[in-house]
């Protein structure tokens, strides 16, 4: 969440990155309000406290019957004001928190300003599209031809949006996320985490999934549970509620988790195929670090995730996201993969500074240095990159003629030796 002091202080700075985002201005004079009348109630029910507490002592040492009688009368109708005062501070206090927990993050200063994701600016462009001497089909037609994807059964098992991968297709994916994994921790160095795959709703309050997002969940029903949409939520929420030392920071994490969202699927192209699923498997960077540090830390994210790109030998590019479409973050890289069998760039990575937004939202907190108050870090993360839209890129790119699929080089080792796919 945003700092109240930058809200009460700054208000117009508030107000201009809101309007920035396309988000309504007018939060910020709500909320202000909704505070004005929170500190005004604190104020007044501590006032009344105070003299009931004061005059409870001064009751204990009267000694005329009469006058403590009246004393003590007085301060139960004191204590009714209290009651009341203290009920209406709780309904204060709770939309206060609400309205705190909505508000969106502010856009960095450099992010180009947007209305849609088609104002995403075109960083450069990686690697060369492939000429083929025949017509490149599609991954759905390739995979159901080499039974390695079936989505006939999938659909059987658990309705649209799903599917099966069998024989190579499954050791292919499972050959992808072991790589992916081997080279962040054994290059970049980050540390591997296998977190649990459901989460409790403060977890998601923590990320900032909650409030604004909890259409695109998959909760359990008659369980404070829900899958969770990346492993993002579970890794970014492991130091909530701590105070680190400086000495432990930057902690890089990297995990493997399957992802549940529900979100809304367009028609016409994402109908086919796997780009657009309610589950999908991703290899994820999460990033613990000081604020003066937080940018350069967000280069070397989108380094990390370049690194797998260009590693699978496939043409890519870098988006910097406009305001329109930053989510959480205060600012934001994807990386899309070309996949010419459906002919469109692919996004398999978005790499995210969040600043402190998500930090005061989970307290995660470090210590700059030996008894210094405790400061805010700022989170960062990225895809690793994401499944299945980088099988989708390797089935089309590594395709032949005869509808046979080259294994990448980096790949072999982790699929036995295997060089094609037939």
């Amino acid at each position: 969440m945003l700092d109240i002091k930058l809200i009460r202080e700054q208000p117009e700075v508030v107000r201009a990155g809101l309007r920035r985002k396309g988000d309504d201005p007018a939060q910020v004079d709500a909320l202000l309000a909704v505070d004005e009348r929170r500190r005004a109630l604190i104020k007044e029910v501590e006032a009344l406290k105070a003299e009931r507490n004061a005059v409870s002592k001064e009751i204990g040492k009267m000694k005329d019957k009469d006058e403590r009688e009246a004393k003590i009368v007085a301060m139960r109708e004191v204590g009714d004001q209290i009651a009341e005062l203290d009920r209406q501070t709780n309904e204060a206090e709770a939309e206060f928190s609400r309205m705190m927990l909505w508000l969106p993050n502010l856009p960095h200063a450099d992010v180009p300003d947007g209305t849609t994701e088609h104002d995403n600016v075109v960083v450069r462009v990686e690697g060369e599209q492939r000429q083929f001497d025949f017509t490149p089909r599609p991954h759905w037609e390739l995979g159901e031809a080499l039974g390695i994807i079936d989505f006939e059964r999938g659909v059987k098992l658990s309705g649209t949006r799903f599917f099966v991968l069998k024989g190579a297709g499954s050791r292919l994916q499972r050959a992808l996320i072991t790589w992916m994994l081997d080279v962040h921790t054994q290059q970049h160095g980050y540390s591997e985490i296998t977190p649990p795959y459901v989460v409790k709703e403060e977890v998601l309050v923590g990320t900032g999934n909650l409030p604004r997002f909890g259409e695109n969940l998959f909760t359990i029903e008659g369980a404070d549970l829900t899958l969770i949409p990346t492993a993002e939520v579970p890794v970014t929420n492991l130091y909530r509620e701590e105070i680190l030392e400086a000495s432990q920071l930057p902690i890089y994490h990297v995990a493997y988790t399957p992802c549940w969202r529900n979100e809304q699927m367009s028609a016409g192209r994402d109908v086919r195929g796997i780009k657009r699923v309610y589950q999908f498997d991703k290899v994820e960077m999460v990033k613990f670090v000081t604020p003066e540090t937080s940018y350069a830390e967000l280069t070397t994210l989108i380094d990390n995730a370049e690194d797998i790109c260009k590693g699978l030998g496939v043409p890519y590019r870098l988006l910097q996201l406009c305001t329109a479409d930053l989510g959480t973050a205060t600012m934001k890289y994807d990386l899309e993969i070309w996949s010419p069998g459906v002919e469109e760039w692919l996004e398999v990575s978005s790499c995210s500074n969040f600043e402190d937004y998500q930090s005061r939202r989970a307290n995660l907190r470090y210590r700059p240095e030996p008894g210094a108050k405790p400061e805010f870090l700022h989170t960062l993360n990225g895809s690793g990159l994401a499944l299945p839209r980088v099988m989708i890129a390797i089935i089309e790119n590594y395709q032949q003629a005869d509808g046979s699929i080259v294994v990448p080089e980096v790949l072999r080792p982790y699929m036995g030796g295997l060089e094609v796919i037939r």
